[in-house]
């Protein structure tokens, strides 16, 4: 059955999490009426931002209702359609759909508009929990692997197409998942050296990244030698010659052939000692990293379009970016909300929201409003209720009996956590500006939406999870 009657030993609705969720939306309304609130003045709540967001809410909150009364049987039973549906609204979005921004991403009906990638999280998190929570599924299996990966990649591919970095990115919240539930953490430590060797390999010269990967792994070599202390000696002048060269003038060429002739004769003296578990991972890690430094460098030269280059330049490297271009959004970000003091300007009364100087301010930089009109006072506490959600869905998850219901709440977190993480990063300039939206405080239909609809699935099992 759908619709569940039976109650038994079922337990109330965990109202806690239940008024964080009321919480979050309050203070994101407030929020987005104060961004429109001269909008409010000329035409009216209803044909206002402002007026738009009351009615999701509206709709978010009957939704919430209506998947309450729904049995919790039929979310694991029906994951692998409910997913294949989402991936079919996204190749249909595609083709079908409005592009706004760029971005051929929504569907429009009348004056609203529909963004199925906020749904697909849902379906991707059904999905994963369903796969998982399967007893023959072991993430030491090659196979079994590449299918949960699959499992959310396929719609990260499919969002990239529109395209939509951002909303993309938040699928690889799902590796949380695959941690959690035993996959090997050397895959983490190997992801986390290909993102530092592709990151560096934009800041600083790829030859400069080869030549520092290059020192290190002398170093780690050399440690294994019998009377090691002579070889770290020898190791240590040639990194400080390195550094000096390299700091004087360009003697790259001169510099690698010393680098490689010395990396080499230590691995054949290592060879000869049969240390061969040392000389192989730390070879491939050198070869590995100066690759992914150099494919990164020519991607962001040759293949990336100018205002993708200036997003990464304004994170990375803020000195060298245009100042008319993306990183004005972050001046203007940071202004605002250090602007706003202790205790804030006060509400409604914040210049820079009224004046629009932070573009995107209702859904991207929403957080720069309560910065501004609230202070580090109104930060601070949005900060604190968030986390509290965040913990209190950990417990949640850590509380089911069923895995099914542990994975999926495992799911949302993630998510929502890398929501949180990186919109309230970039509005202060520490992450790079993707445009992805603060959950429940940020404008955004499809977002408030889709979200109520995960929370309002996880407080249905646990509800029941004495039972699951």
């Amino acid at each position: 059955m759908i619709f569940s009657r039976k109650r038994g030993i079922n337990r109330s609705m965990d109202w806690l999490t239940f008024s964080l969720y009321l919480g979050l939306v309050f203070v994101g309304y407030m929020m987005i009426y104060a961004v429109s609130f001269d909008e409010v003045r000329e035409s009216g709540l209803m044909r206002s931002p402002a007026g738009k967001q009351l009615v999701w809410i509206g709709i978010s909150f009957v939704v919430f209702a209506v998947f309450q009364v729904i049995d919790w049987k039929f979310w694991q039973t029906f994951a692998y359609p409910v997913y294949g549906l989402t991936l079919f609204l996204l190749i249909a979005v595609l083709i079908f759909g409005v592009t706004i921004k760029g971005a051929t991403s929504w569907f429009r009906f009348g004056g609203f508009t529909i963004q199925p990638s906020e749904f697909a999280k849902f379906g991707a998190a059904l999905a994963m929990a369903a796969y998982l929570s399967t007893y023959k599924v072991d993430l030491r299996s090659w196979t079994q692997k590449g299918t949960a990966l699959a499992i959310f990649l396929v719609p990260a591919m499919l969002i990239l197409l529109q395209p939509d970095a951002g909303s993309a990115l938040v699928f690889m919240s799902f590796l949380m998942v695959l941690y959690r539930e035993g996959l090997n953490p050397s895959y983490y430590w190997g992801g986390s050296f290909l993102a530092f060797s592709l990151i560096l390999g934009l800041v600083i010269s790829p030859v400069a990244m080869f030549m520092g990967l290059l020192l290190i792994g002398l170093f780690v070599l050399a440690a294994q030698m019998e009377k090691n202390g002579f070889w770290l000696l020898g190791t240590g002048l040639i990194g400080v010659g390195t550094i000096y060269l390299y700091q004087t003038g360009d003697y790259y060429r001169e510099i690698l052939i010393v680098l490689i002739s010395a990396y080499l004769v230590l691995l054949m003296v290592l060879y000869r000692r049969k240390a061969r578990q040392v000389m192989f991972p730390v070879t491939a890690a050198i070869l590995i990293g100066g690759g992914v430094a150099f494919a990164a460098n020519y991607a962001f030269n040759k293949v990336l379009q100018p205002h993708q280059q200036d997003r990464i330049m304004v994170w990375l490297q803020p000195s060298k970016a245009d100042p008319q271009g993306s990183y004005y959004n972050i001046m203007q970000s940071k202004l605002a909300i250090s602007s706003g003091g202790l205790t804030g300007r006060g509400f409604l009364k914040g210049n820079m929201t009224k004046l629009n100087y932070v573009p995107e301010q209702s859904t991207d930089f929403i957080f720069c409003t309560i910065g501004e009109e609230q202070g580090f006072t109104g930060v601070f506490a949005l900060v604190i209720l968030f986390l509290m959600f965040l913990f209190r869905i950990l417990k949640l998850a850590e509380r089911q009996r069923s895995d099914f219901a542990r994975i999926y709440a495992y799911g949302l977190l993630g998510i929502l956590f890398i929501h949180f993480f990186i919109n309230i990063g970039m509005t202060m300039g520490i992450m790079p500006v993707i445009g992805i939206p603060l959950p429940f405080i940020s404008k955004g239909g499809s977002s408030l939406l889709g979200f109520t609809i995960m929370i309002s699935v996880l407080l249905r099992m646990d509800k029941y999870r004495f039972r699951l």
